[in-house]
């Protein structure tokens, strides 16, 4: 197998193949490192990574390969972590210059589970500030004059540039559909409560979510089975059984899925080519796509969100911002001063308003499988900007699960994403849902 074969592999294929000795875990670790050495000085994806470092996980996975010690589901898979989990052997700095050389004493609760199945985690992924939307040093793949997206950037444009099979990252606003869709990779965004946040920055515990990235969507429901679980250092989650999301994902739906197209909040500002796109997309499903508005208060969501966002990322950044100007960009100051000026009033008006959005859509997912949404306004812009997350925000602000597939492509072709949100805990069916759409996708090109 040649390196550029062996770069192409699917995370389960992958995983089989060390597994049975058919791939050495050596071999599979320097040929991604090798991949790294080589496009890291362009890409600028990693805040961490230390081949040494790494080989010597690596002969920690061979001893206990040796000694005959259970092999997790992704024993010997290369994997990138977002620098704002913690870990406790690597330094976790948030993308901040206050948090230079921070050293955590224990893992967070999903380098724990990564390390617990196996994972080679090959070092830390780059964030914007804080993991809000100032840019960062990361470029995009396709093309490294444009942005990857923010914050989960290094996560996103290491998949794309296929220096790992698989990344983690996180969502408060669009921080992973968003880089998804600017590096044509697929994204996914769990429930609200699916996989925990312990030792993770916190922003709000109203909003911020794990995800991850992948090549495919059964990579990432492979992916995100491993990482799902309860935590009591995080509340919001609780145990529950296996949700198969492998099998499920894989398998058939029992009838046609019915899709809701919903434009939301950004299609007034969206480029033409995500307009024409869906217009494509409208005229292949026919009956199975029906375009729905929703009634208020979804037209206060956007601005709800925001009042939720700031208000808390104020009171969890306050250390930093009490250190002075020098601790923060002016960017973030600026947030933290918006969220500190929320009244309570306020911030109960946004819970009203979010807890309403919530019931709507709950009636909205009797009748439709998914809904079907930009993942983003067009291609990647400039990186001067992380663009703008406004085709997430309302999903996440309601906590729905949400994948975006790289199924578009803009006037300069970058990879553009269609995002399908799923109902509360449905994850399963959502992910069953987008194979399905890609699939029928695909035959109607080949048609």
């Amino acid at each position: 197998m040649t390196v550029a074969e062996l770069l192409e592999v699917p995370a389960p294929t992958l995983a089989a193949w060390i597994a049975e000795g058919r791939v050495g875990l050596e071999e599979c670790a320097e040929t991604f490192m090798a991949r790294i050495a080589e496009r890291e000085p362009e890409i600028r994806a990693w805040a961490f990574h230390d081949p040494g470092h790494v080989r010597r996980e690596l002969e920690r996975l061979e001893f206990e390969r040796r000694l005959g010690r259970p092999k997790g589901p992704l024993f010997g898979l290369p994997v990138g972590l977002k620098d704002i989990f913690d870990t406790e052997d690597m330094p976790t700095e948030y993308g901040c210059r206050f948090h230079a050389g921070r050293r955590p004493t224990a893992d967070s609760w999903v380098a724990r589970r990564l390390r617990a199945a196996g994972a080679l985690l090959m070092g830390k992924t780059v964030t914007s500030e804080m993991a809000c939307m100032t840019p960062g040093p990361t470029r995009n793949p396709h093309d490294p004059s444009r942005t990857p997206g923010g914050s989960s950037m290094g996560s996103a444009a290491a998949v794309a540039d296929r220096m790992v099979p698989l990344a983690v990252g996180s969502q408060t606003a669009g921080s992973v559909i968003r880089p998804a869709s600017f590096c044509g990779v697929y994204g996914f965004k769990p429930s609200f409560g699916l996989i925990p946040r312990s030792g993770c920055l916190m922003q709000s515990e109203l909003l911020d979510h794990v995800g991850v990235f992948a090549r495919s969507l059964a990579d990432l429901a492979f992916f995100a089975e491993v990482l799902i679980g309860d935590d009591p250092g995080d509340p919001v989650t609780r145990p529950r059984a296996p949700l198969r999301l492998p099998e499920i994902a894989g398998g058939e739906p029992p009838l046609p899925p019915k899709l809701a197209f919903l434009p939301g909040p950004g299609w007034e500002a969206a480029e033409p080519c995500v307009r024409e796109g869906f217009g494509e997309l409208a005229e292949e499903l026919g009956e199975a796509l029906v375009a729905v508005e929703l009634p208020a208060p979804f037209d206060r969501a956007v601005a709800a969100h925001r009042t939720l966002w700031t208000a808390d990322l104020s009171w969890h950044y306050r250390r930093e911002f009490d250190a002075g100007p020098g601790a923060l960009g002016d960017h973030l100051r600026g947030l933290i001063e918006e969220g500190r000026a929320v009244t309570a009033y306020r911030r109960h008006e946004a819970l009203f308003i979010r807890d309403r959005c919530r019931r709507i859509l709950e009636t909205l997912f009797v009748d439709f499988d998914a809904i079907v949404t930009p993942a983003a306004l067009g291609e990647a812009p400039g990186p001067e900007t992380t663009g703008d997350p406004i085709c997430c925000t309302p999903w996440t602000f309601a906590g729905l699960p949400a994948v975006t597939l790289p199924l578009l492509e803009g006037p300069n072709g970058l990879p553009v994403g269609v995002q399908l949100v799923g109902a509360h805990d449905d994850d399963a069916r959502l992910l069953r849902t987008a194979a399905w759409l890609e699939r029928r996708l695909t035959r109607e090109e080949t048609a």
